[in-house]
């Protein structure tokens, strides 16, 4: 009877232990390190269900759905092809910022922070910020030059910054991205996935600041010299869609239109990341996937 009794716990341990580690339905296909904790700490674990009703067609040439809080794929097309993603990077650029820690630091503007195409927020040299003032305004309004002050101040240089992406999007599980600078701007040798953007936000996402720097619609940045300028969000979602929440655009000639779009209505929570669109296509095909991935009907 006492070998039977051992018997019986080791065996429940090994079935409890199993079911812990198995997520069920696809999120086999993401790394265990990417589940991350849920975006509410009391918020019930999901595990997102595929829409019963077809998705729609999608112009992007790379794109990928995924439920936020069980990191199952609803939808991919050409997810795995690498290609480059403009800012929606910059997303690794705020968790990499953010992991260093001391949000409240200073960050002095140098002169070689400026030197960078647009997007631009004009911030000059010898102006002082804090490191979350400045990624608050790279993720409402996309600056360029706000990413590279960012990375030197972290980096201790462009290239020193690009070093610690990668290894920020090696840690997430992002198997197919490379990074060489913080802003997305065009670079031989840079590039990412769909899928690896969605594993990028999905870690985002459960990052309360950075969740709240990606909802917000627009706000009044103030200048250390007292101007002020008001910052409209580049995601057009947030104005389109009720419960759209955010998180990133990226333009650039190679990348075409990028977007990740997060959503979330009646206990459940997507996001969308649509790659080398068009200006014609990326708000539909994204507003549509995200309907898709949330508005459904009962038991759907």
């Amino acid at each position: 009877m006492l070998r039977r009794s051992i018997l019986h716990s080791i065996v429940f341990s090994a079935m409890a232990m199993a079911m812990t580690s198995c997520g069920g339905g696809e999120t086999g296909r993401y790394p265990n390190d990417t589940r991350l904790s849920q975006p509410t700490a009391n918020a019930p674990v999901r595990v997102g269900t595929i829409p019963r009703q077809a998705p729609p067609q999608v112009y992007g040439e790379s794109a990928i759905v995924i439920d936020a809080y069980s990191g199952r794929v609803l939808y991919a097309k050409n997810a795995d092809q690498i290609r480059p993603v403009a800012s929606t990077q910059k997303i690794v650029t705020a968790l990499t910022v953010i992991s260093a820690g001391n949000v409240n630091k200073p960050v002095v503007i140098q002169s070689s922070d400026t030197q960078c195409e647009p997007t631009k927020l004009y911030v000059s040299p010898g102006q002082t910020y804090t490191r979350q003032e400045l990624m608050k305004a790279l993720m409402v309004k996309s600056g360029n030059d706000v990413a590279r002050a960012l990375a030197r101040d972290v980096g201790g240089s462009q290239e020193g910054f690009s070093a610690m992406m990668n290894r920020k999007a090696a840690s997430l599980g992002m198997r197919n991205s490379r990074f060489i600078n913080p802003n997305g701007l065009p670079a031989q040798g840079q590039y990412s996935t769909a899928r690896d953007i969605a594993i990028a936000s999905r870690a985002a996402y459960n990052v309360p600041l950075i969740r709240s720097w990606a909802e917000t619609k627009a706000y009044t940045f103030r200048f250390s010299n007292g101007r002020t300028k008001l910052l409209t969000n580049t995601n057009k979602l947030l104005k389109r869609v009720p419960y759209c929440d955010g998180m990133k655009t990226g333009t650039t000639n190679a990348a075409g239109r990028c977007l990740v779009a997060t959503g979330e209505l009646n206990g459940r929570a997507a996001i969308v990341v649509v790659l080398k669109s068009n200006s014609t296509h990326i708000w539909n095909d994204s507003e549509k996937l995200l309907r898709w991935a949330l508005e459904r009907p009962e038991g759907g």
